[in-house]
């Protein structure tokens, strides 16, 4: 049985302000014709439909649109809902949906009840696990300590218990949302620790035949059998080295697993610049990132002026600006600010802010100001106190 594996859709998610809803259109339309184009039997998504409970109307016409388009095309598709997905309204209608061939499993009840799907050689069972949150589902799984292994583990016991009651030879397809051991987080998976721990050992899928996986965002080969296939599209800068894909899994007669890495379209690629302003904008080697998404960290010692404007202007899609400047000699690097405000009054204090967040000290002209306010302020008090 040929599947195809994806996840992490969060459809509606913007990227620092650029609406991301035509890349994820254009990315649904790779997935059919995908699916189509190497006659995949099943298509698995592993939750995070959304990128939230209650999404905006583009983001469920697009949805819509989805599963009307696979519905069309014949393939079977299970899906499971994610943490930032709203399990309850992603299931409506779970059971008239499943009868065009495009089935939900949103409840953590139904963990040990599989879709089945026949093949050449027998009976392949899908298995969906929603995101289960410890807290909410322990009493459903009777564990006694509310945590990730705890409720996987005992979702995986009904797994395994229903899978010991089908014909020898069946093989076994677990959908599944969570942080598996192993697994590289980016910046923008919502954290879900639970009592300091958030990750789970890749153990607790075993005697699953393939274990696909959905939360974090990179491509991710945890063990043969079990992957995640990331993100189609990236959702923060940190995810700058990521290879956008989706796994093409077969499983032959046995059970054993081959496995080809499909590209997904990006509309740009991401890179993060760092450097001095003057050097970023002068540097021949960097015109290759001109339309490329920029994150620029500056270094320059004094702020420059203006610097996203500067910037846009030879890379036109700049969407982050940091800044890490350069400490000068004087400055003592293992002091704390607060230690560096020891004994100053508040002019001097001022000051020092302002040779804190912008590098330098302010001129005289700025210090003639500060001392004004601070007058103003001091005189505003006096008035204040006479008054009572």
């Amino acid at each position: 049985m040929r599947l195809l594996h994806t996840s992490d859709w969060h459809l509606g998610r913007s990227f620092h302000r650029v609406n991301m809803l035509d890349a994820q259109a254009t990315f649904i339309a790779h997935l059919v014709a995908t699916a189509r184009e190497r006659s995949v039997d099943a298509v698995v998504v592993s939750g995070d439909v959304y990128d939230r409970a209650v999404p905006p109307l583009a983001a469920v016409e697009l949805y819509d649109d989805a599963l009307h388009r696979l519905a069309e095309l014949g393939v079977p598709t299970v899906m499971i809902s994610g943490n930032h997905d709203s399990a309850r309204r992603l299931g409506v209608g779970a059971g008239l949906i499943g009868r065009a061939g495009i089935h939900l499993r949103t409840e953590p009840a139904r963990s040990g009840e599989p879709i089945v799907l026949p093949d050449a050689h027998g009976d392949v069972a899908f298995y969906g696990l929603p995101y289960l949150e410890p807290a909410l589902v322990k009493d459903e799984f009777g564990v006694a300590k509310a945590g990730h292994e705890q409720v996987l583990a005992a979702a995986m016991d009904r797994v395994r218990a229903d899978l010991a009651g089908r014909p020898a030879g069946t093989r076994s397809v677990v959908l599944a949302h969570a942080f598996v051991t192993g697994g590289a987080p980016s910046d923008s998976e919502r954290d879900i620790t639970v009592g300091g721990v958030s990750a789970v050992p890749s153990g607790v899928f075993d005697g699953a035949d393939y274990v696909a996986l959905g939360h974090l965002h990179g491509s991710q080969v945890i063990s043969d059998r079990v992957r995640y296939s990331g993100s189609p599209l990236p959702y923060s800068f940190s995810e700058a080295d990521h290879r956008k894909s989706m796994w093409l899994i077969d499983l032959d007669a046995g059970g054993a697993v081959t496995a080809e890495r499909l590209d997904c379209p990006v509309p740009r690629p991401l890179v993060r610049l760092r450097g001095d302003l003057e050097d970023l904008l002068d540097d021949p080697d960097l015109a290759r990132h001109e339309e490329s998404w920029v994150e620029v960290t500056l270094t320059d010692a004094i702020r420059p002026d203006d610097p996203m404007a500067r910037l846009a202007d030879r890379f036109p899609h700049t969407l982050s600006l940091l800044f890490d400047p350069r400490r000068t000699d004087d400055e003592e690097p293992d002091a704390s600010y607060a230690e560096r405000l020891k004994g100053r009054d508040d002019h001097e204090i001022a000051e020092d802010f302002v040779t804190h967040v912008r590098g330098a000290g302010p001129d005289e002209s700025e210090r003639a100001l500060l001392r004004a306010a601070f007058d103003a302020v001091r005189a505003d008090d006096v008035v204040r106190e006479v008054a009572r």
